[in-house]
């Protein structure tokens, strides 16, 4: 197999058997989570969101931790992804890059999420648990959490950001047609939602607002846990199938990238791709790794390194985070799965021991991205993964301006196939950049002024 190869595909039986662990390599520990009082947390104070064997993962310092042959199996249905070669985005932009993406849209709910749907609905499920609540921005997680709970025998029960629930109306759907219930954020089903409802009777809402509602759900029963789709550690854990796959892919073809790609909201997907790399990089190999964000929401290039809630109710621990802080709602942009306030604790500490780089980008430059991906691959992108796909064209450019054979990998995160309605916004000349005004951000940073320093 040649670099020329379009599709450099991994049989069944090369697919990942465990999962790599980032906190086994890093220069320091990970801040530890702190409760209210400004303690650390012990893990029996997690148990009523979670249960205990995804808490002994979220805490885990080993490198490898065996991925269970059931969660294989399912994962089978769609992994190993293809790692594609993208050579007619590179003849479009005459640049003497080779581009590669991993297409994570092969899977049954078009998106990177279910790597650790599936995982967190079968961990939940030996534990006893009967149902899940969750929080849902752009309707990916929900979708691929429903999915996953249909697979695996247990209930979901999905709380989606209004303005996604309001704009994307067949993502709905598709958790319905997976056995999901799904409502709208913030709704008068809980006592937040009711709270912020009539202070906010029009609000968006947020994925921090959707966080509390499931949270404070799950708390109420012992059958009943939460379950997120980004941010904690145990998800990027899950997640690093994407960029195991992806370095045996090269191997096989004898290529290895100069730069790795993908664009991040809460960090799953970002992480996915980048850690396993990561790894090469703290040993020594010599690579870019650089996140990509909305400059509406700017978490990681506009959002101080600081201790924050994971959600508007302040339910979660105190996480080391790049934030915006907890009580921020973000600006409906069609990017729906990237609109949280904080950033992984996992990827805020790699990007404050210089691992990786960050940037932030607005949407008509992701959409016209999007579209002349689309024009060239066929593909059409996710919102959220126009935005890695934006990324990349800039280093192919620069690649072309300097005269230089790179090799870039993205993560394609998902299709963009449910999110239609965005591309027909931005076609039809309404959608306009939206950089997030400092006395909006600092306004929104003024609630957490006091709150600790890593």
């Amino acid at each position: 197999m040649s670099s020329e190869t379009t599709k450099i595909l991994l049989h069944e039986d090369e697919m990942p058997r465990q999962w790599y662990n980032i906190q086994a390599d890093l220069p320091t520990p990970l801040p530890l989570p702190l409760g209210m009082d400004g303690k650390p947390i012990k893990p029996e104070d997690l148990s009523p969101v979670f249960p205990m064997n995804i808490i002994e993962q979220e805490l885990s310092t080993e490198r490898w931790i065996t991925i269970p042959e059931e969660v294989r199996e399912i994962l089978s249905l769609w992994r190993p992804s293809p790692l594609y070669r993208a050579k007619r985005l590179e003849k479009a932009l005459g640049t003497p890059a080779k581009i590669y993406y991993k297409n994570e849209g092969v899977s049954p709910a078009g998106s990177h999420k279910p790597n650790t749907a599936v995982a967190q609905a079968y961990y939940n499920r030996e534990f006893g648990i009967k149902y899940l609540t969750t929080e849902t921005g752009a309707g990916q997680w929900g979708s691929a959490l429903a999915m996953s709970c249909k697979l695996i025998g247990i209930e979901c029960k999905v709380y989606m950001v209004r303005i996604s629930f309001d704009h994307k109306p067949f993502r709905k759907i598709m958790m319905k047609t997976w056995g999901a219930d799904c409502i709208p954020s913030p709704s008068d089903t809980t006592e937040i939602g009711r709270k912020i409802l009539s202070e906010q009777p029009d609000t968006p809402g947020s994925l921090g607002i959707a966080i509390s509602e499931a949270i404070e759900e799950a708390v109420q029963r012992d059958d009943t846990r939460y379950s997120l789709g980004s941010v904690l550690n145990h998800v990027m854990l899950h997640q690093t199938v994407i960029g195991l796959e992806a370095k045996k892919q090269f191997e096989k073809i004898n290529t290895y990238p100069d730069i790795v790609i993908g664009c991040a909201g809460g960090g799953s997907n970002f992480a996915g791709i980048s850690f396993p790399f990561i790894h090469d990089k703290i040993n020594g190999k010599d690579l870019r790794i650089v996140a990509t964000e909305p400059e509406a929401c700017p978490t990681l290039t506009r959002g101080p390194y600081i201790y924050d809630s994971g959600d508007v109710a302040k339910m979660t621990p105190l996480l080391a985070m790049h934030s915006l802080g907890h009580g921020f709602i973000p600006p409906a942009i069609h990017a729906g799965g990237l609109r949280y306030h904080g950033m992984a604790p996992l990827v805020s500490h790699v990007l404050q021991h210089g691992l990786i780089e960050a940037n932030s980008l607005p949407q008509t430059e992701c959409y016209n991205a999007a579209l002349l991906f689309a024009h060239t691959e066929g593909f059409i992108p996710a919102p959220e993964t126009s935005h890695a796909i934006a990324q990349t064209i800039r280093e192919a450019n620069l690649a072309r301006e300097e005269g230089k054979e790179k090799v870039i990998l993205m993560n394609w995160s998902g299709h963009g196939l449910m999110d239609l309605q965005g591309y027909d916004a931005f076609m039809s000349g309404k959608l306009e950049d939206y950089p997030l005004p400092d006395e909006l951000l600092q306004q929104s940073l003024a609630a957490v002024k006091d709150h600790p320093k890593p």
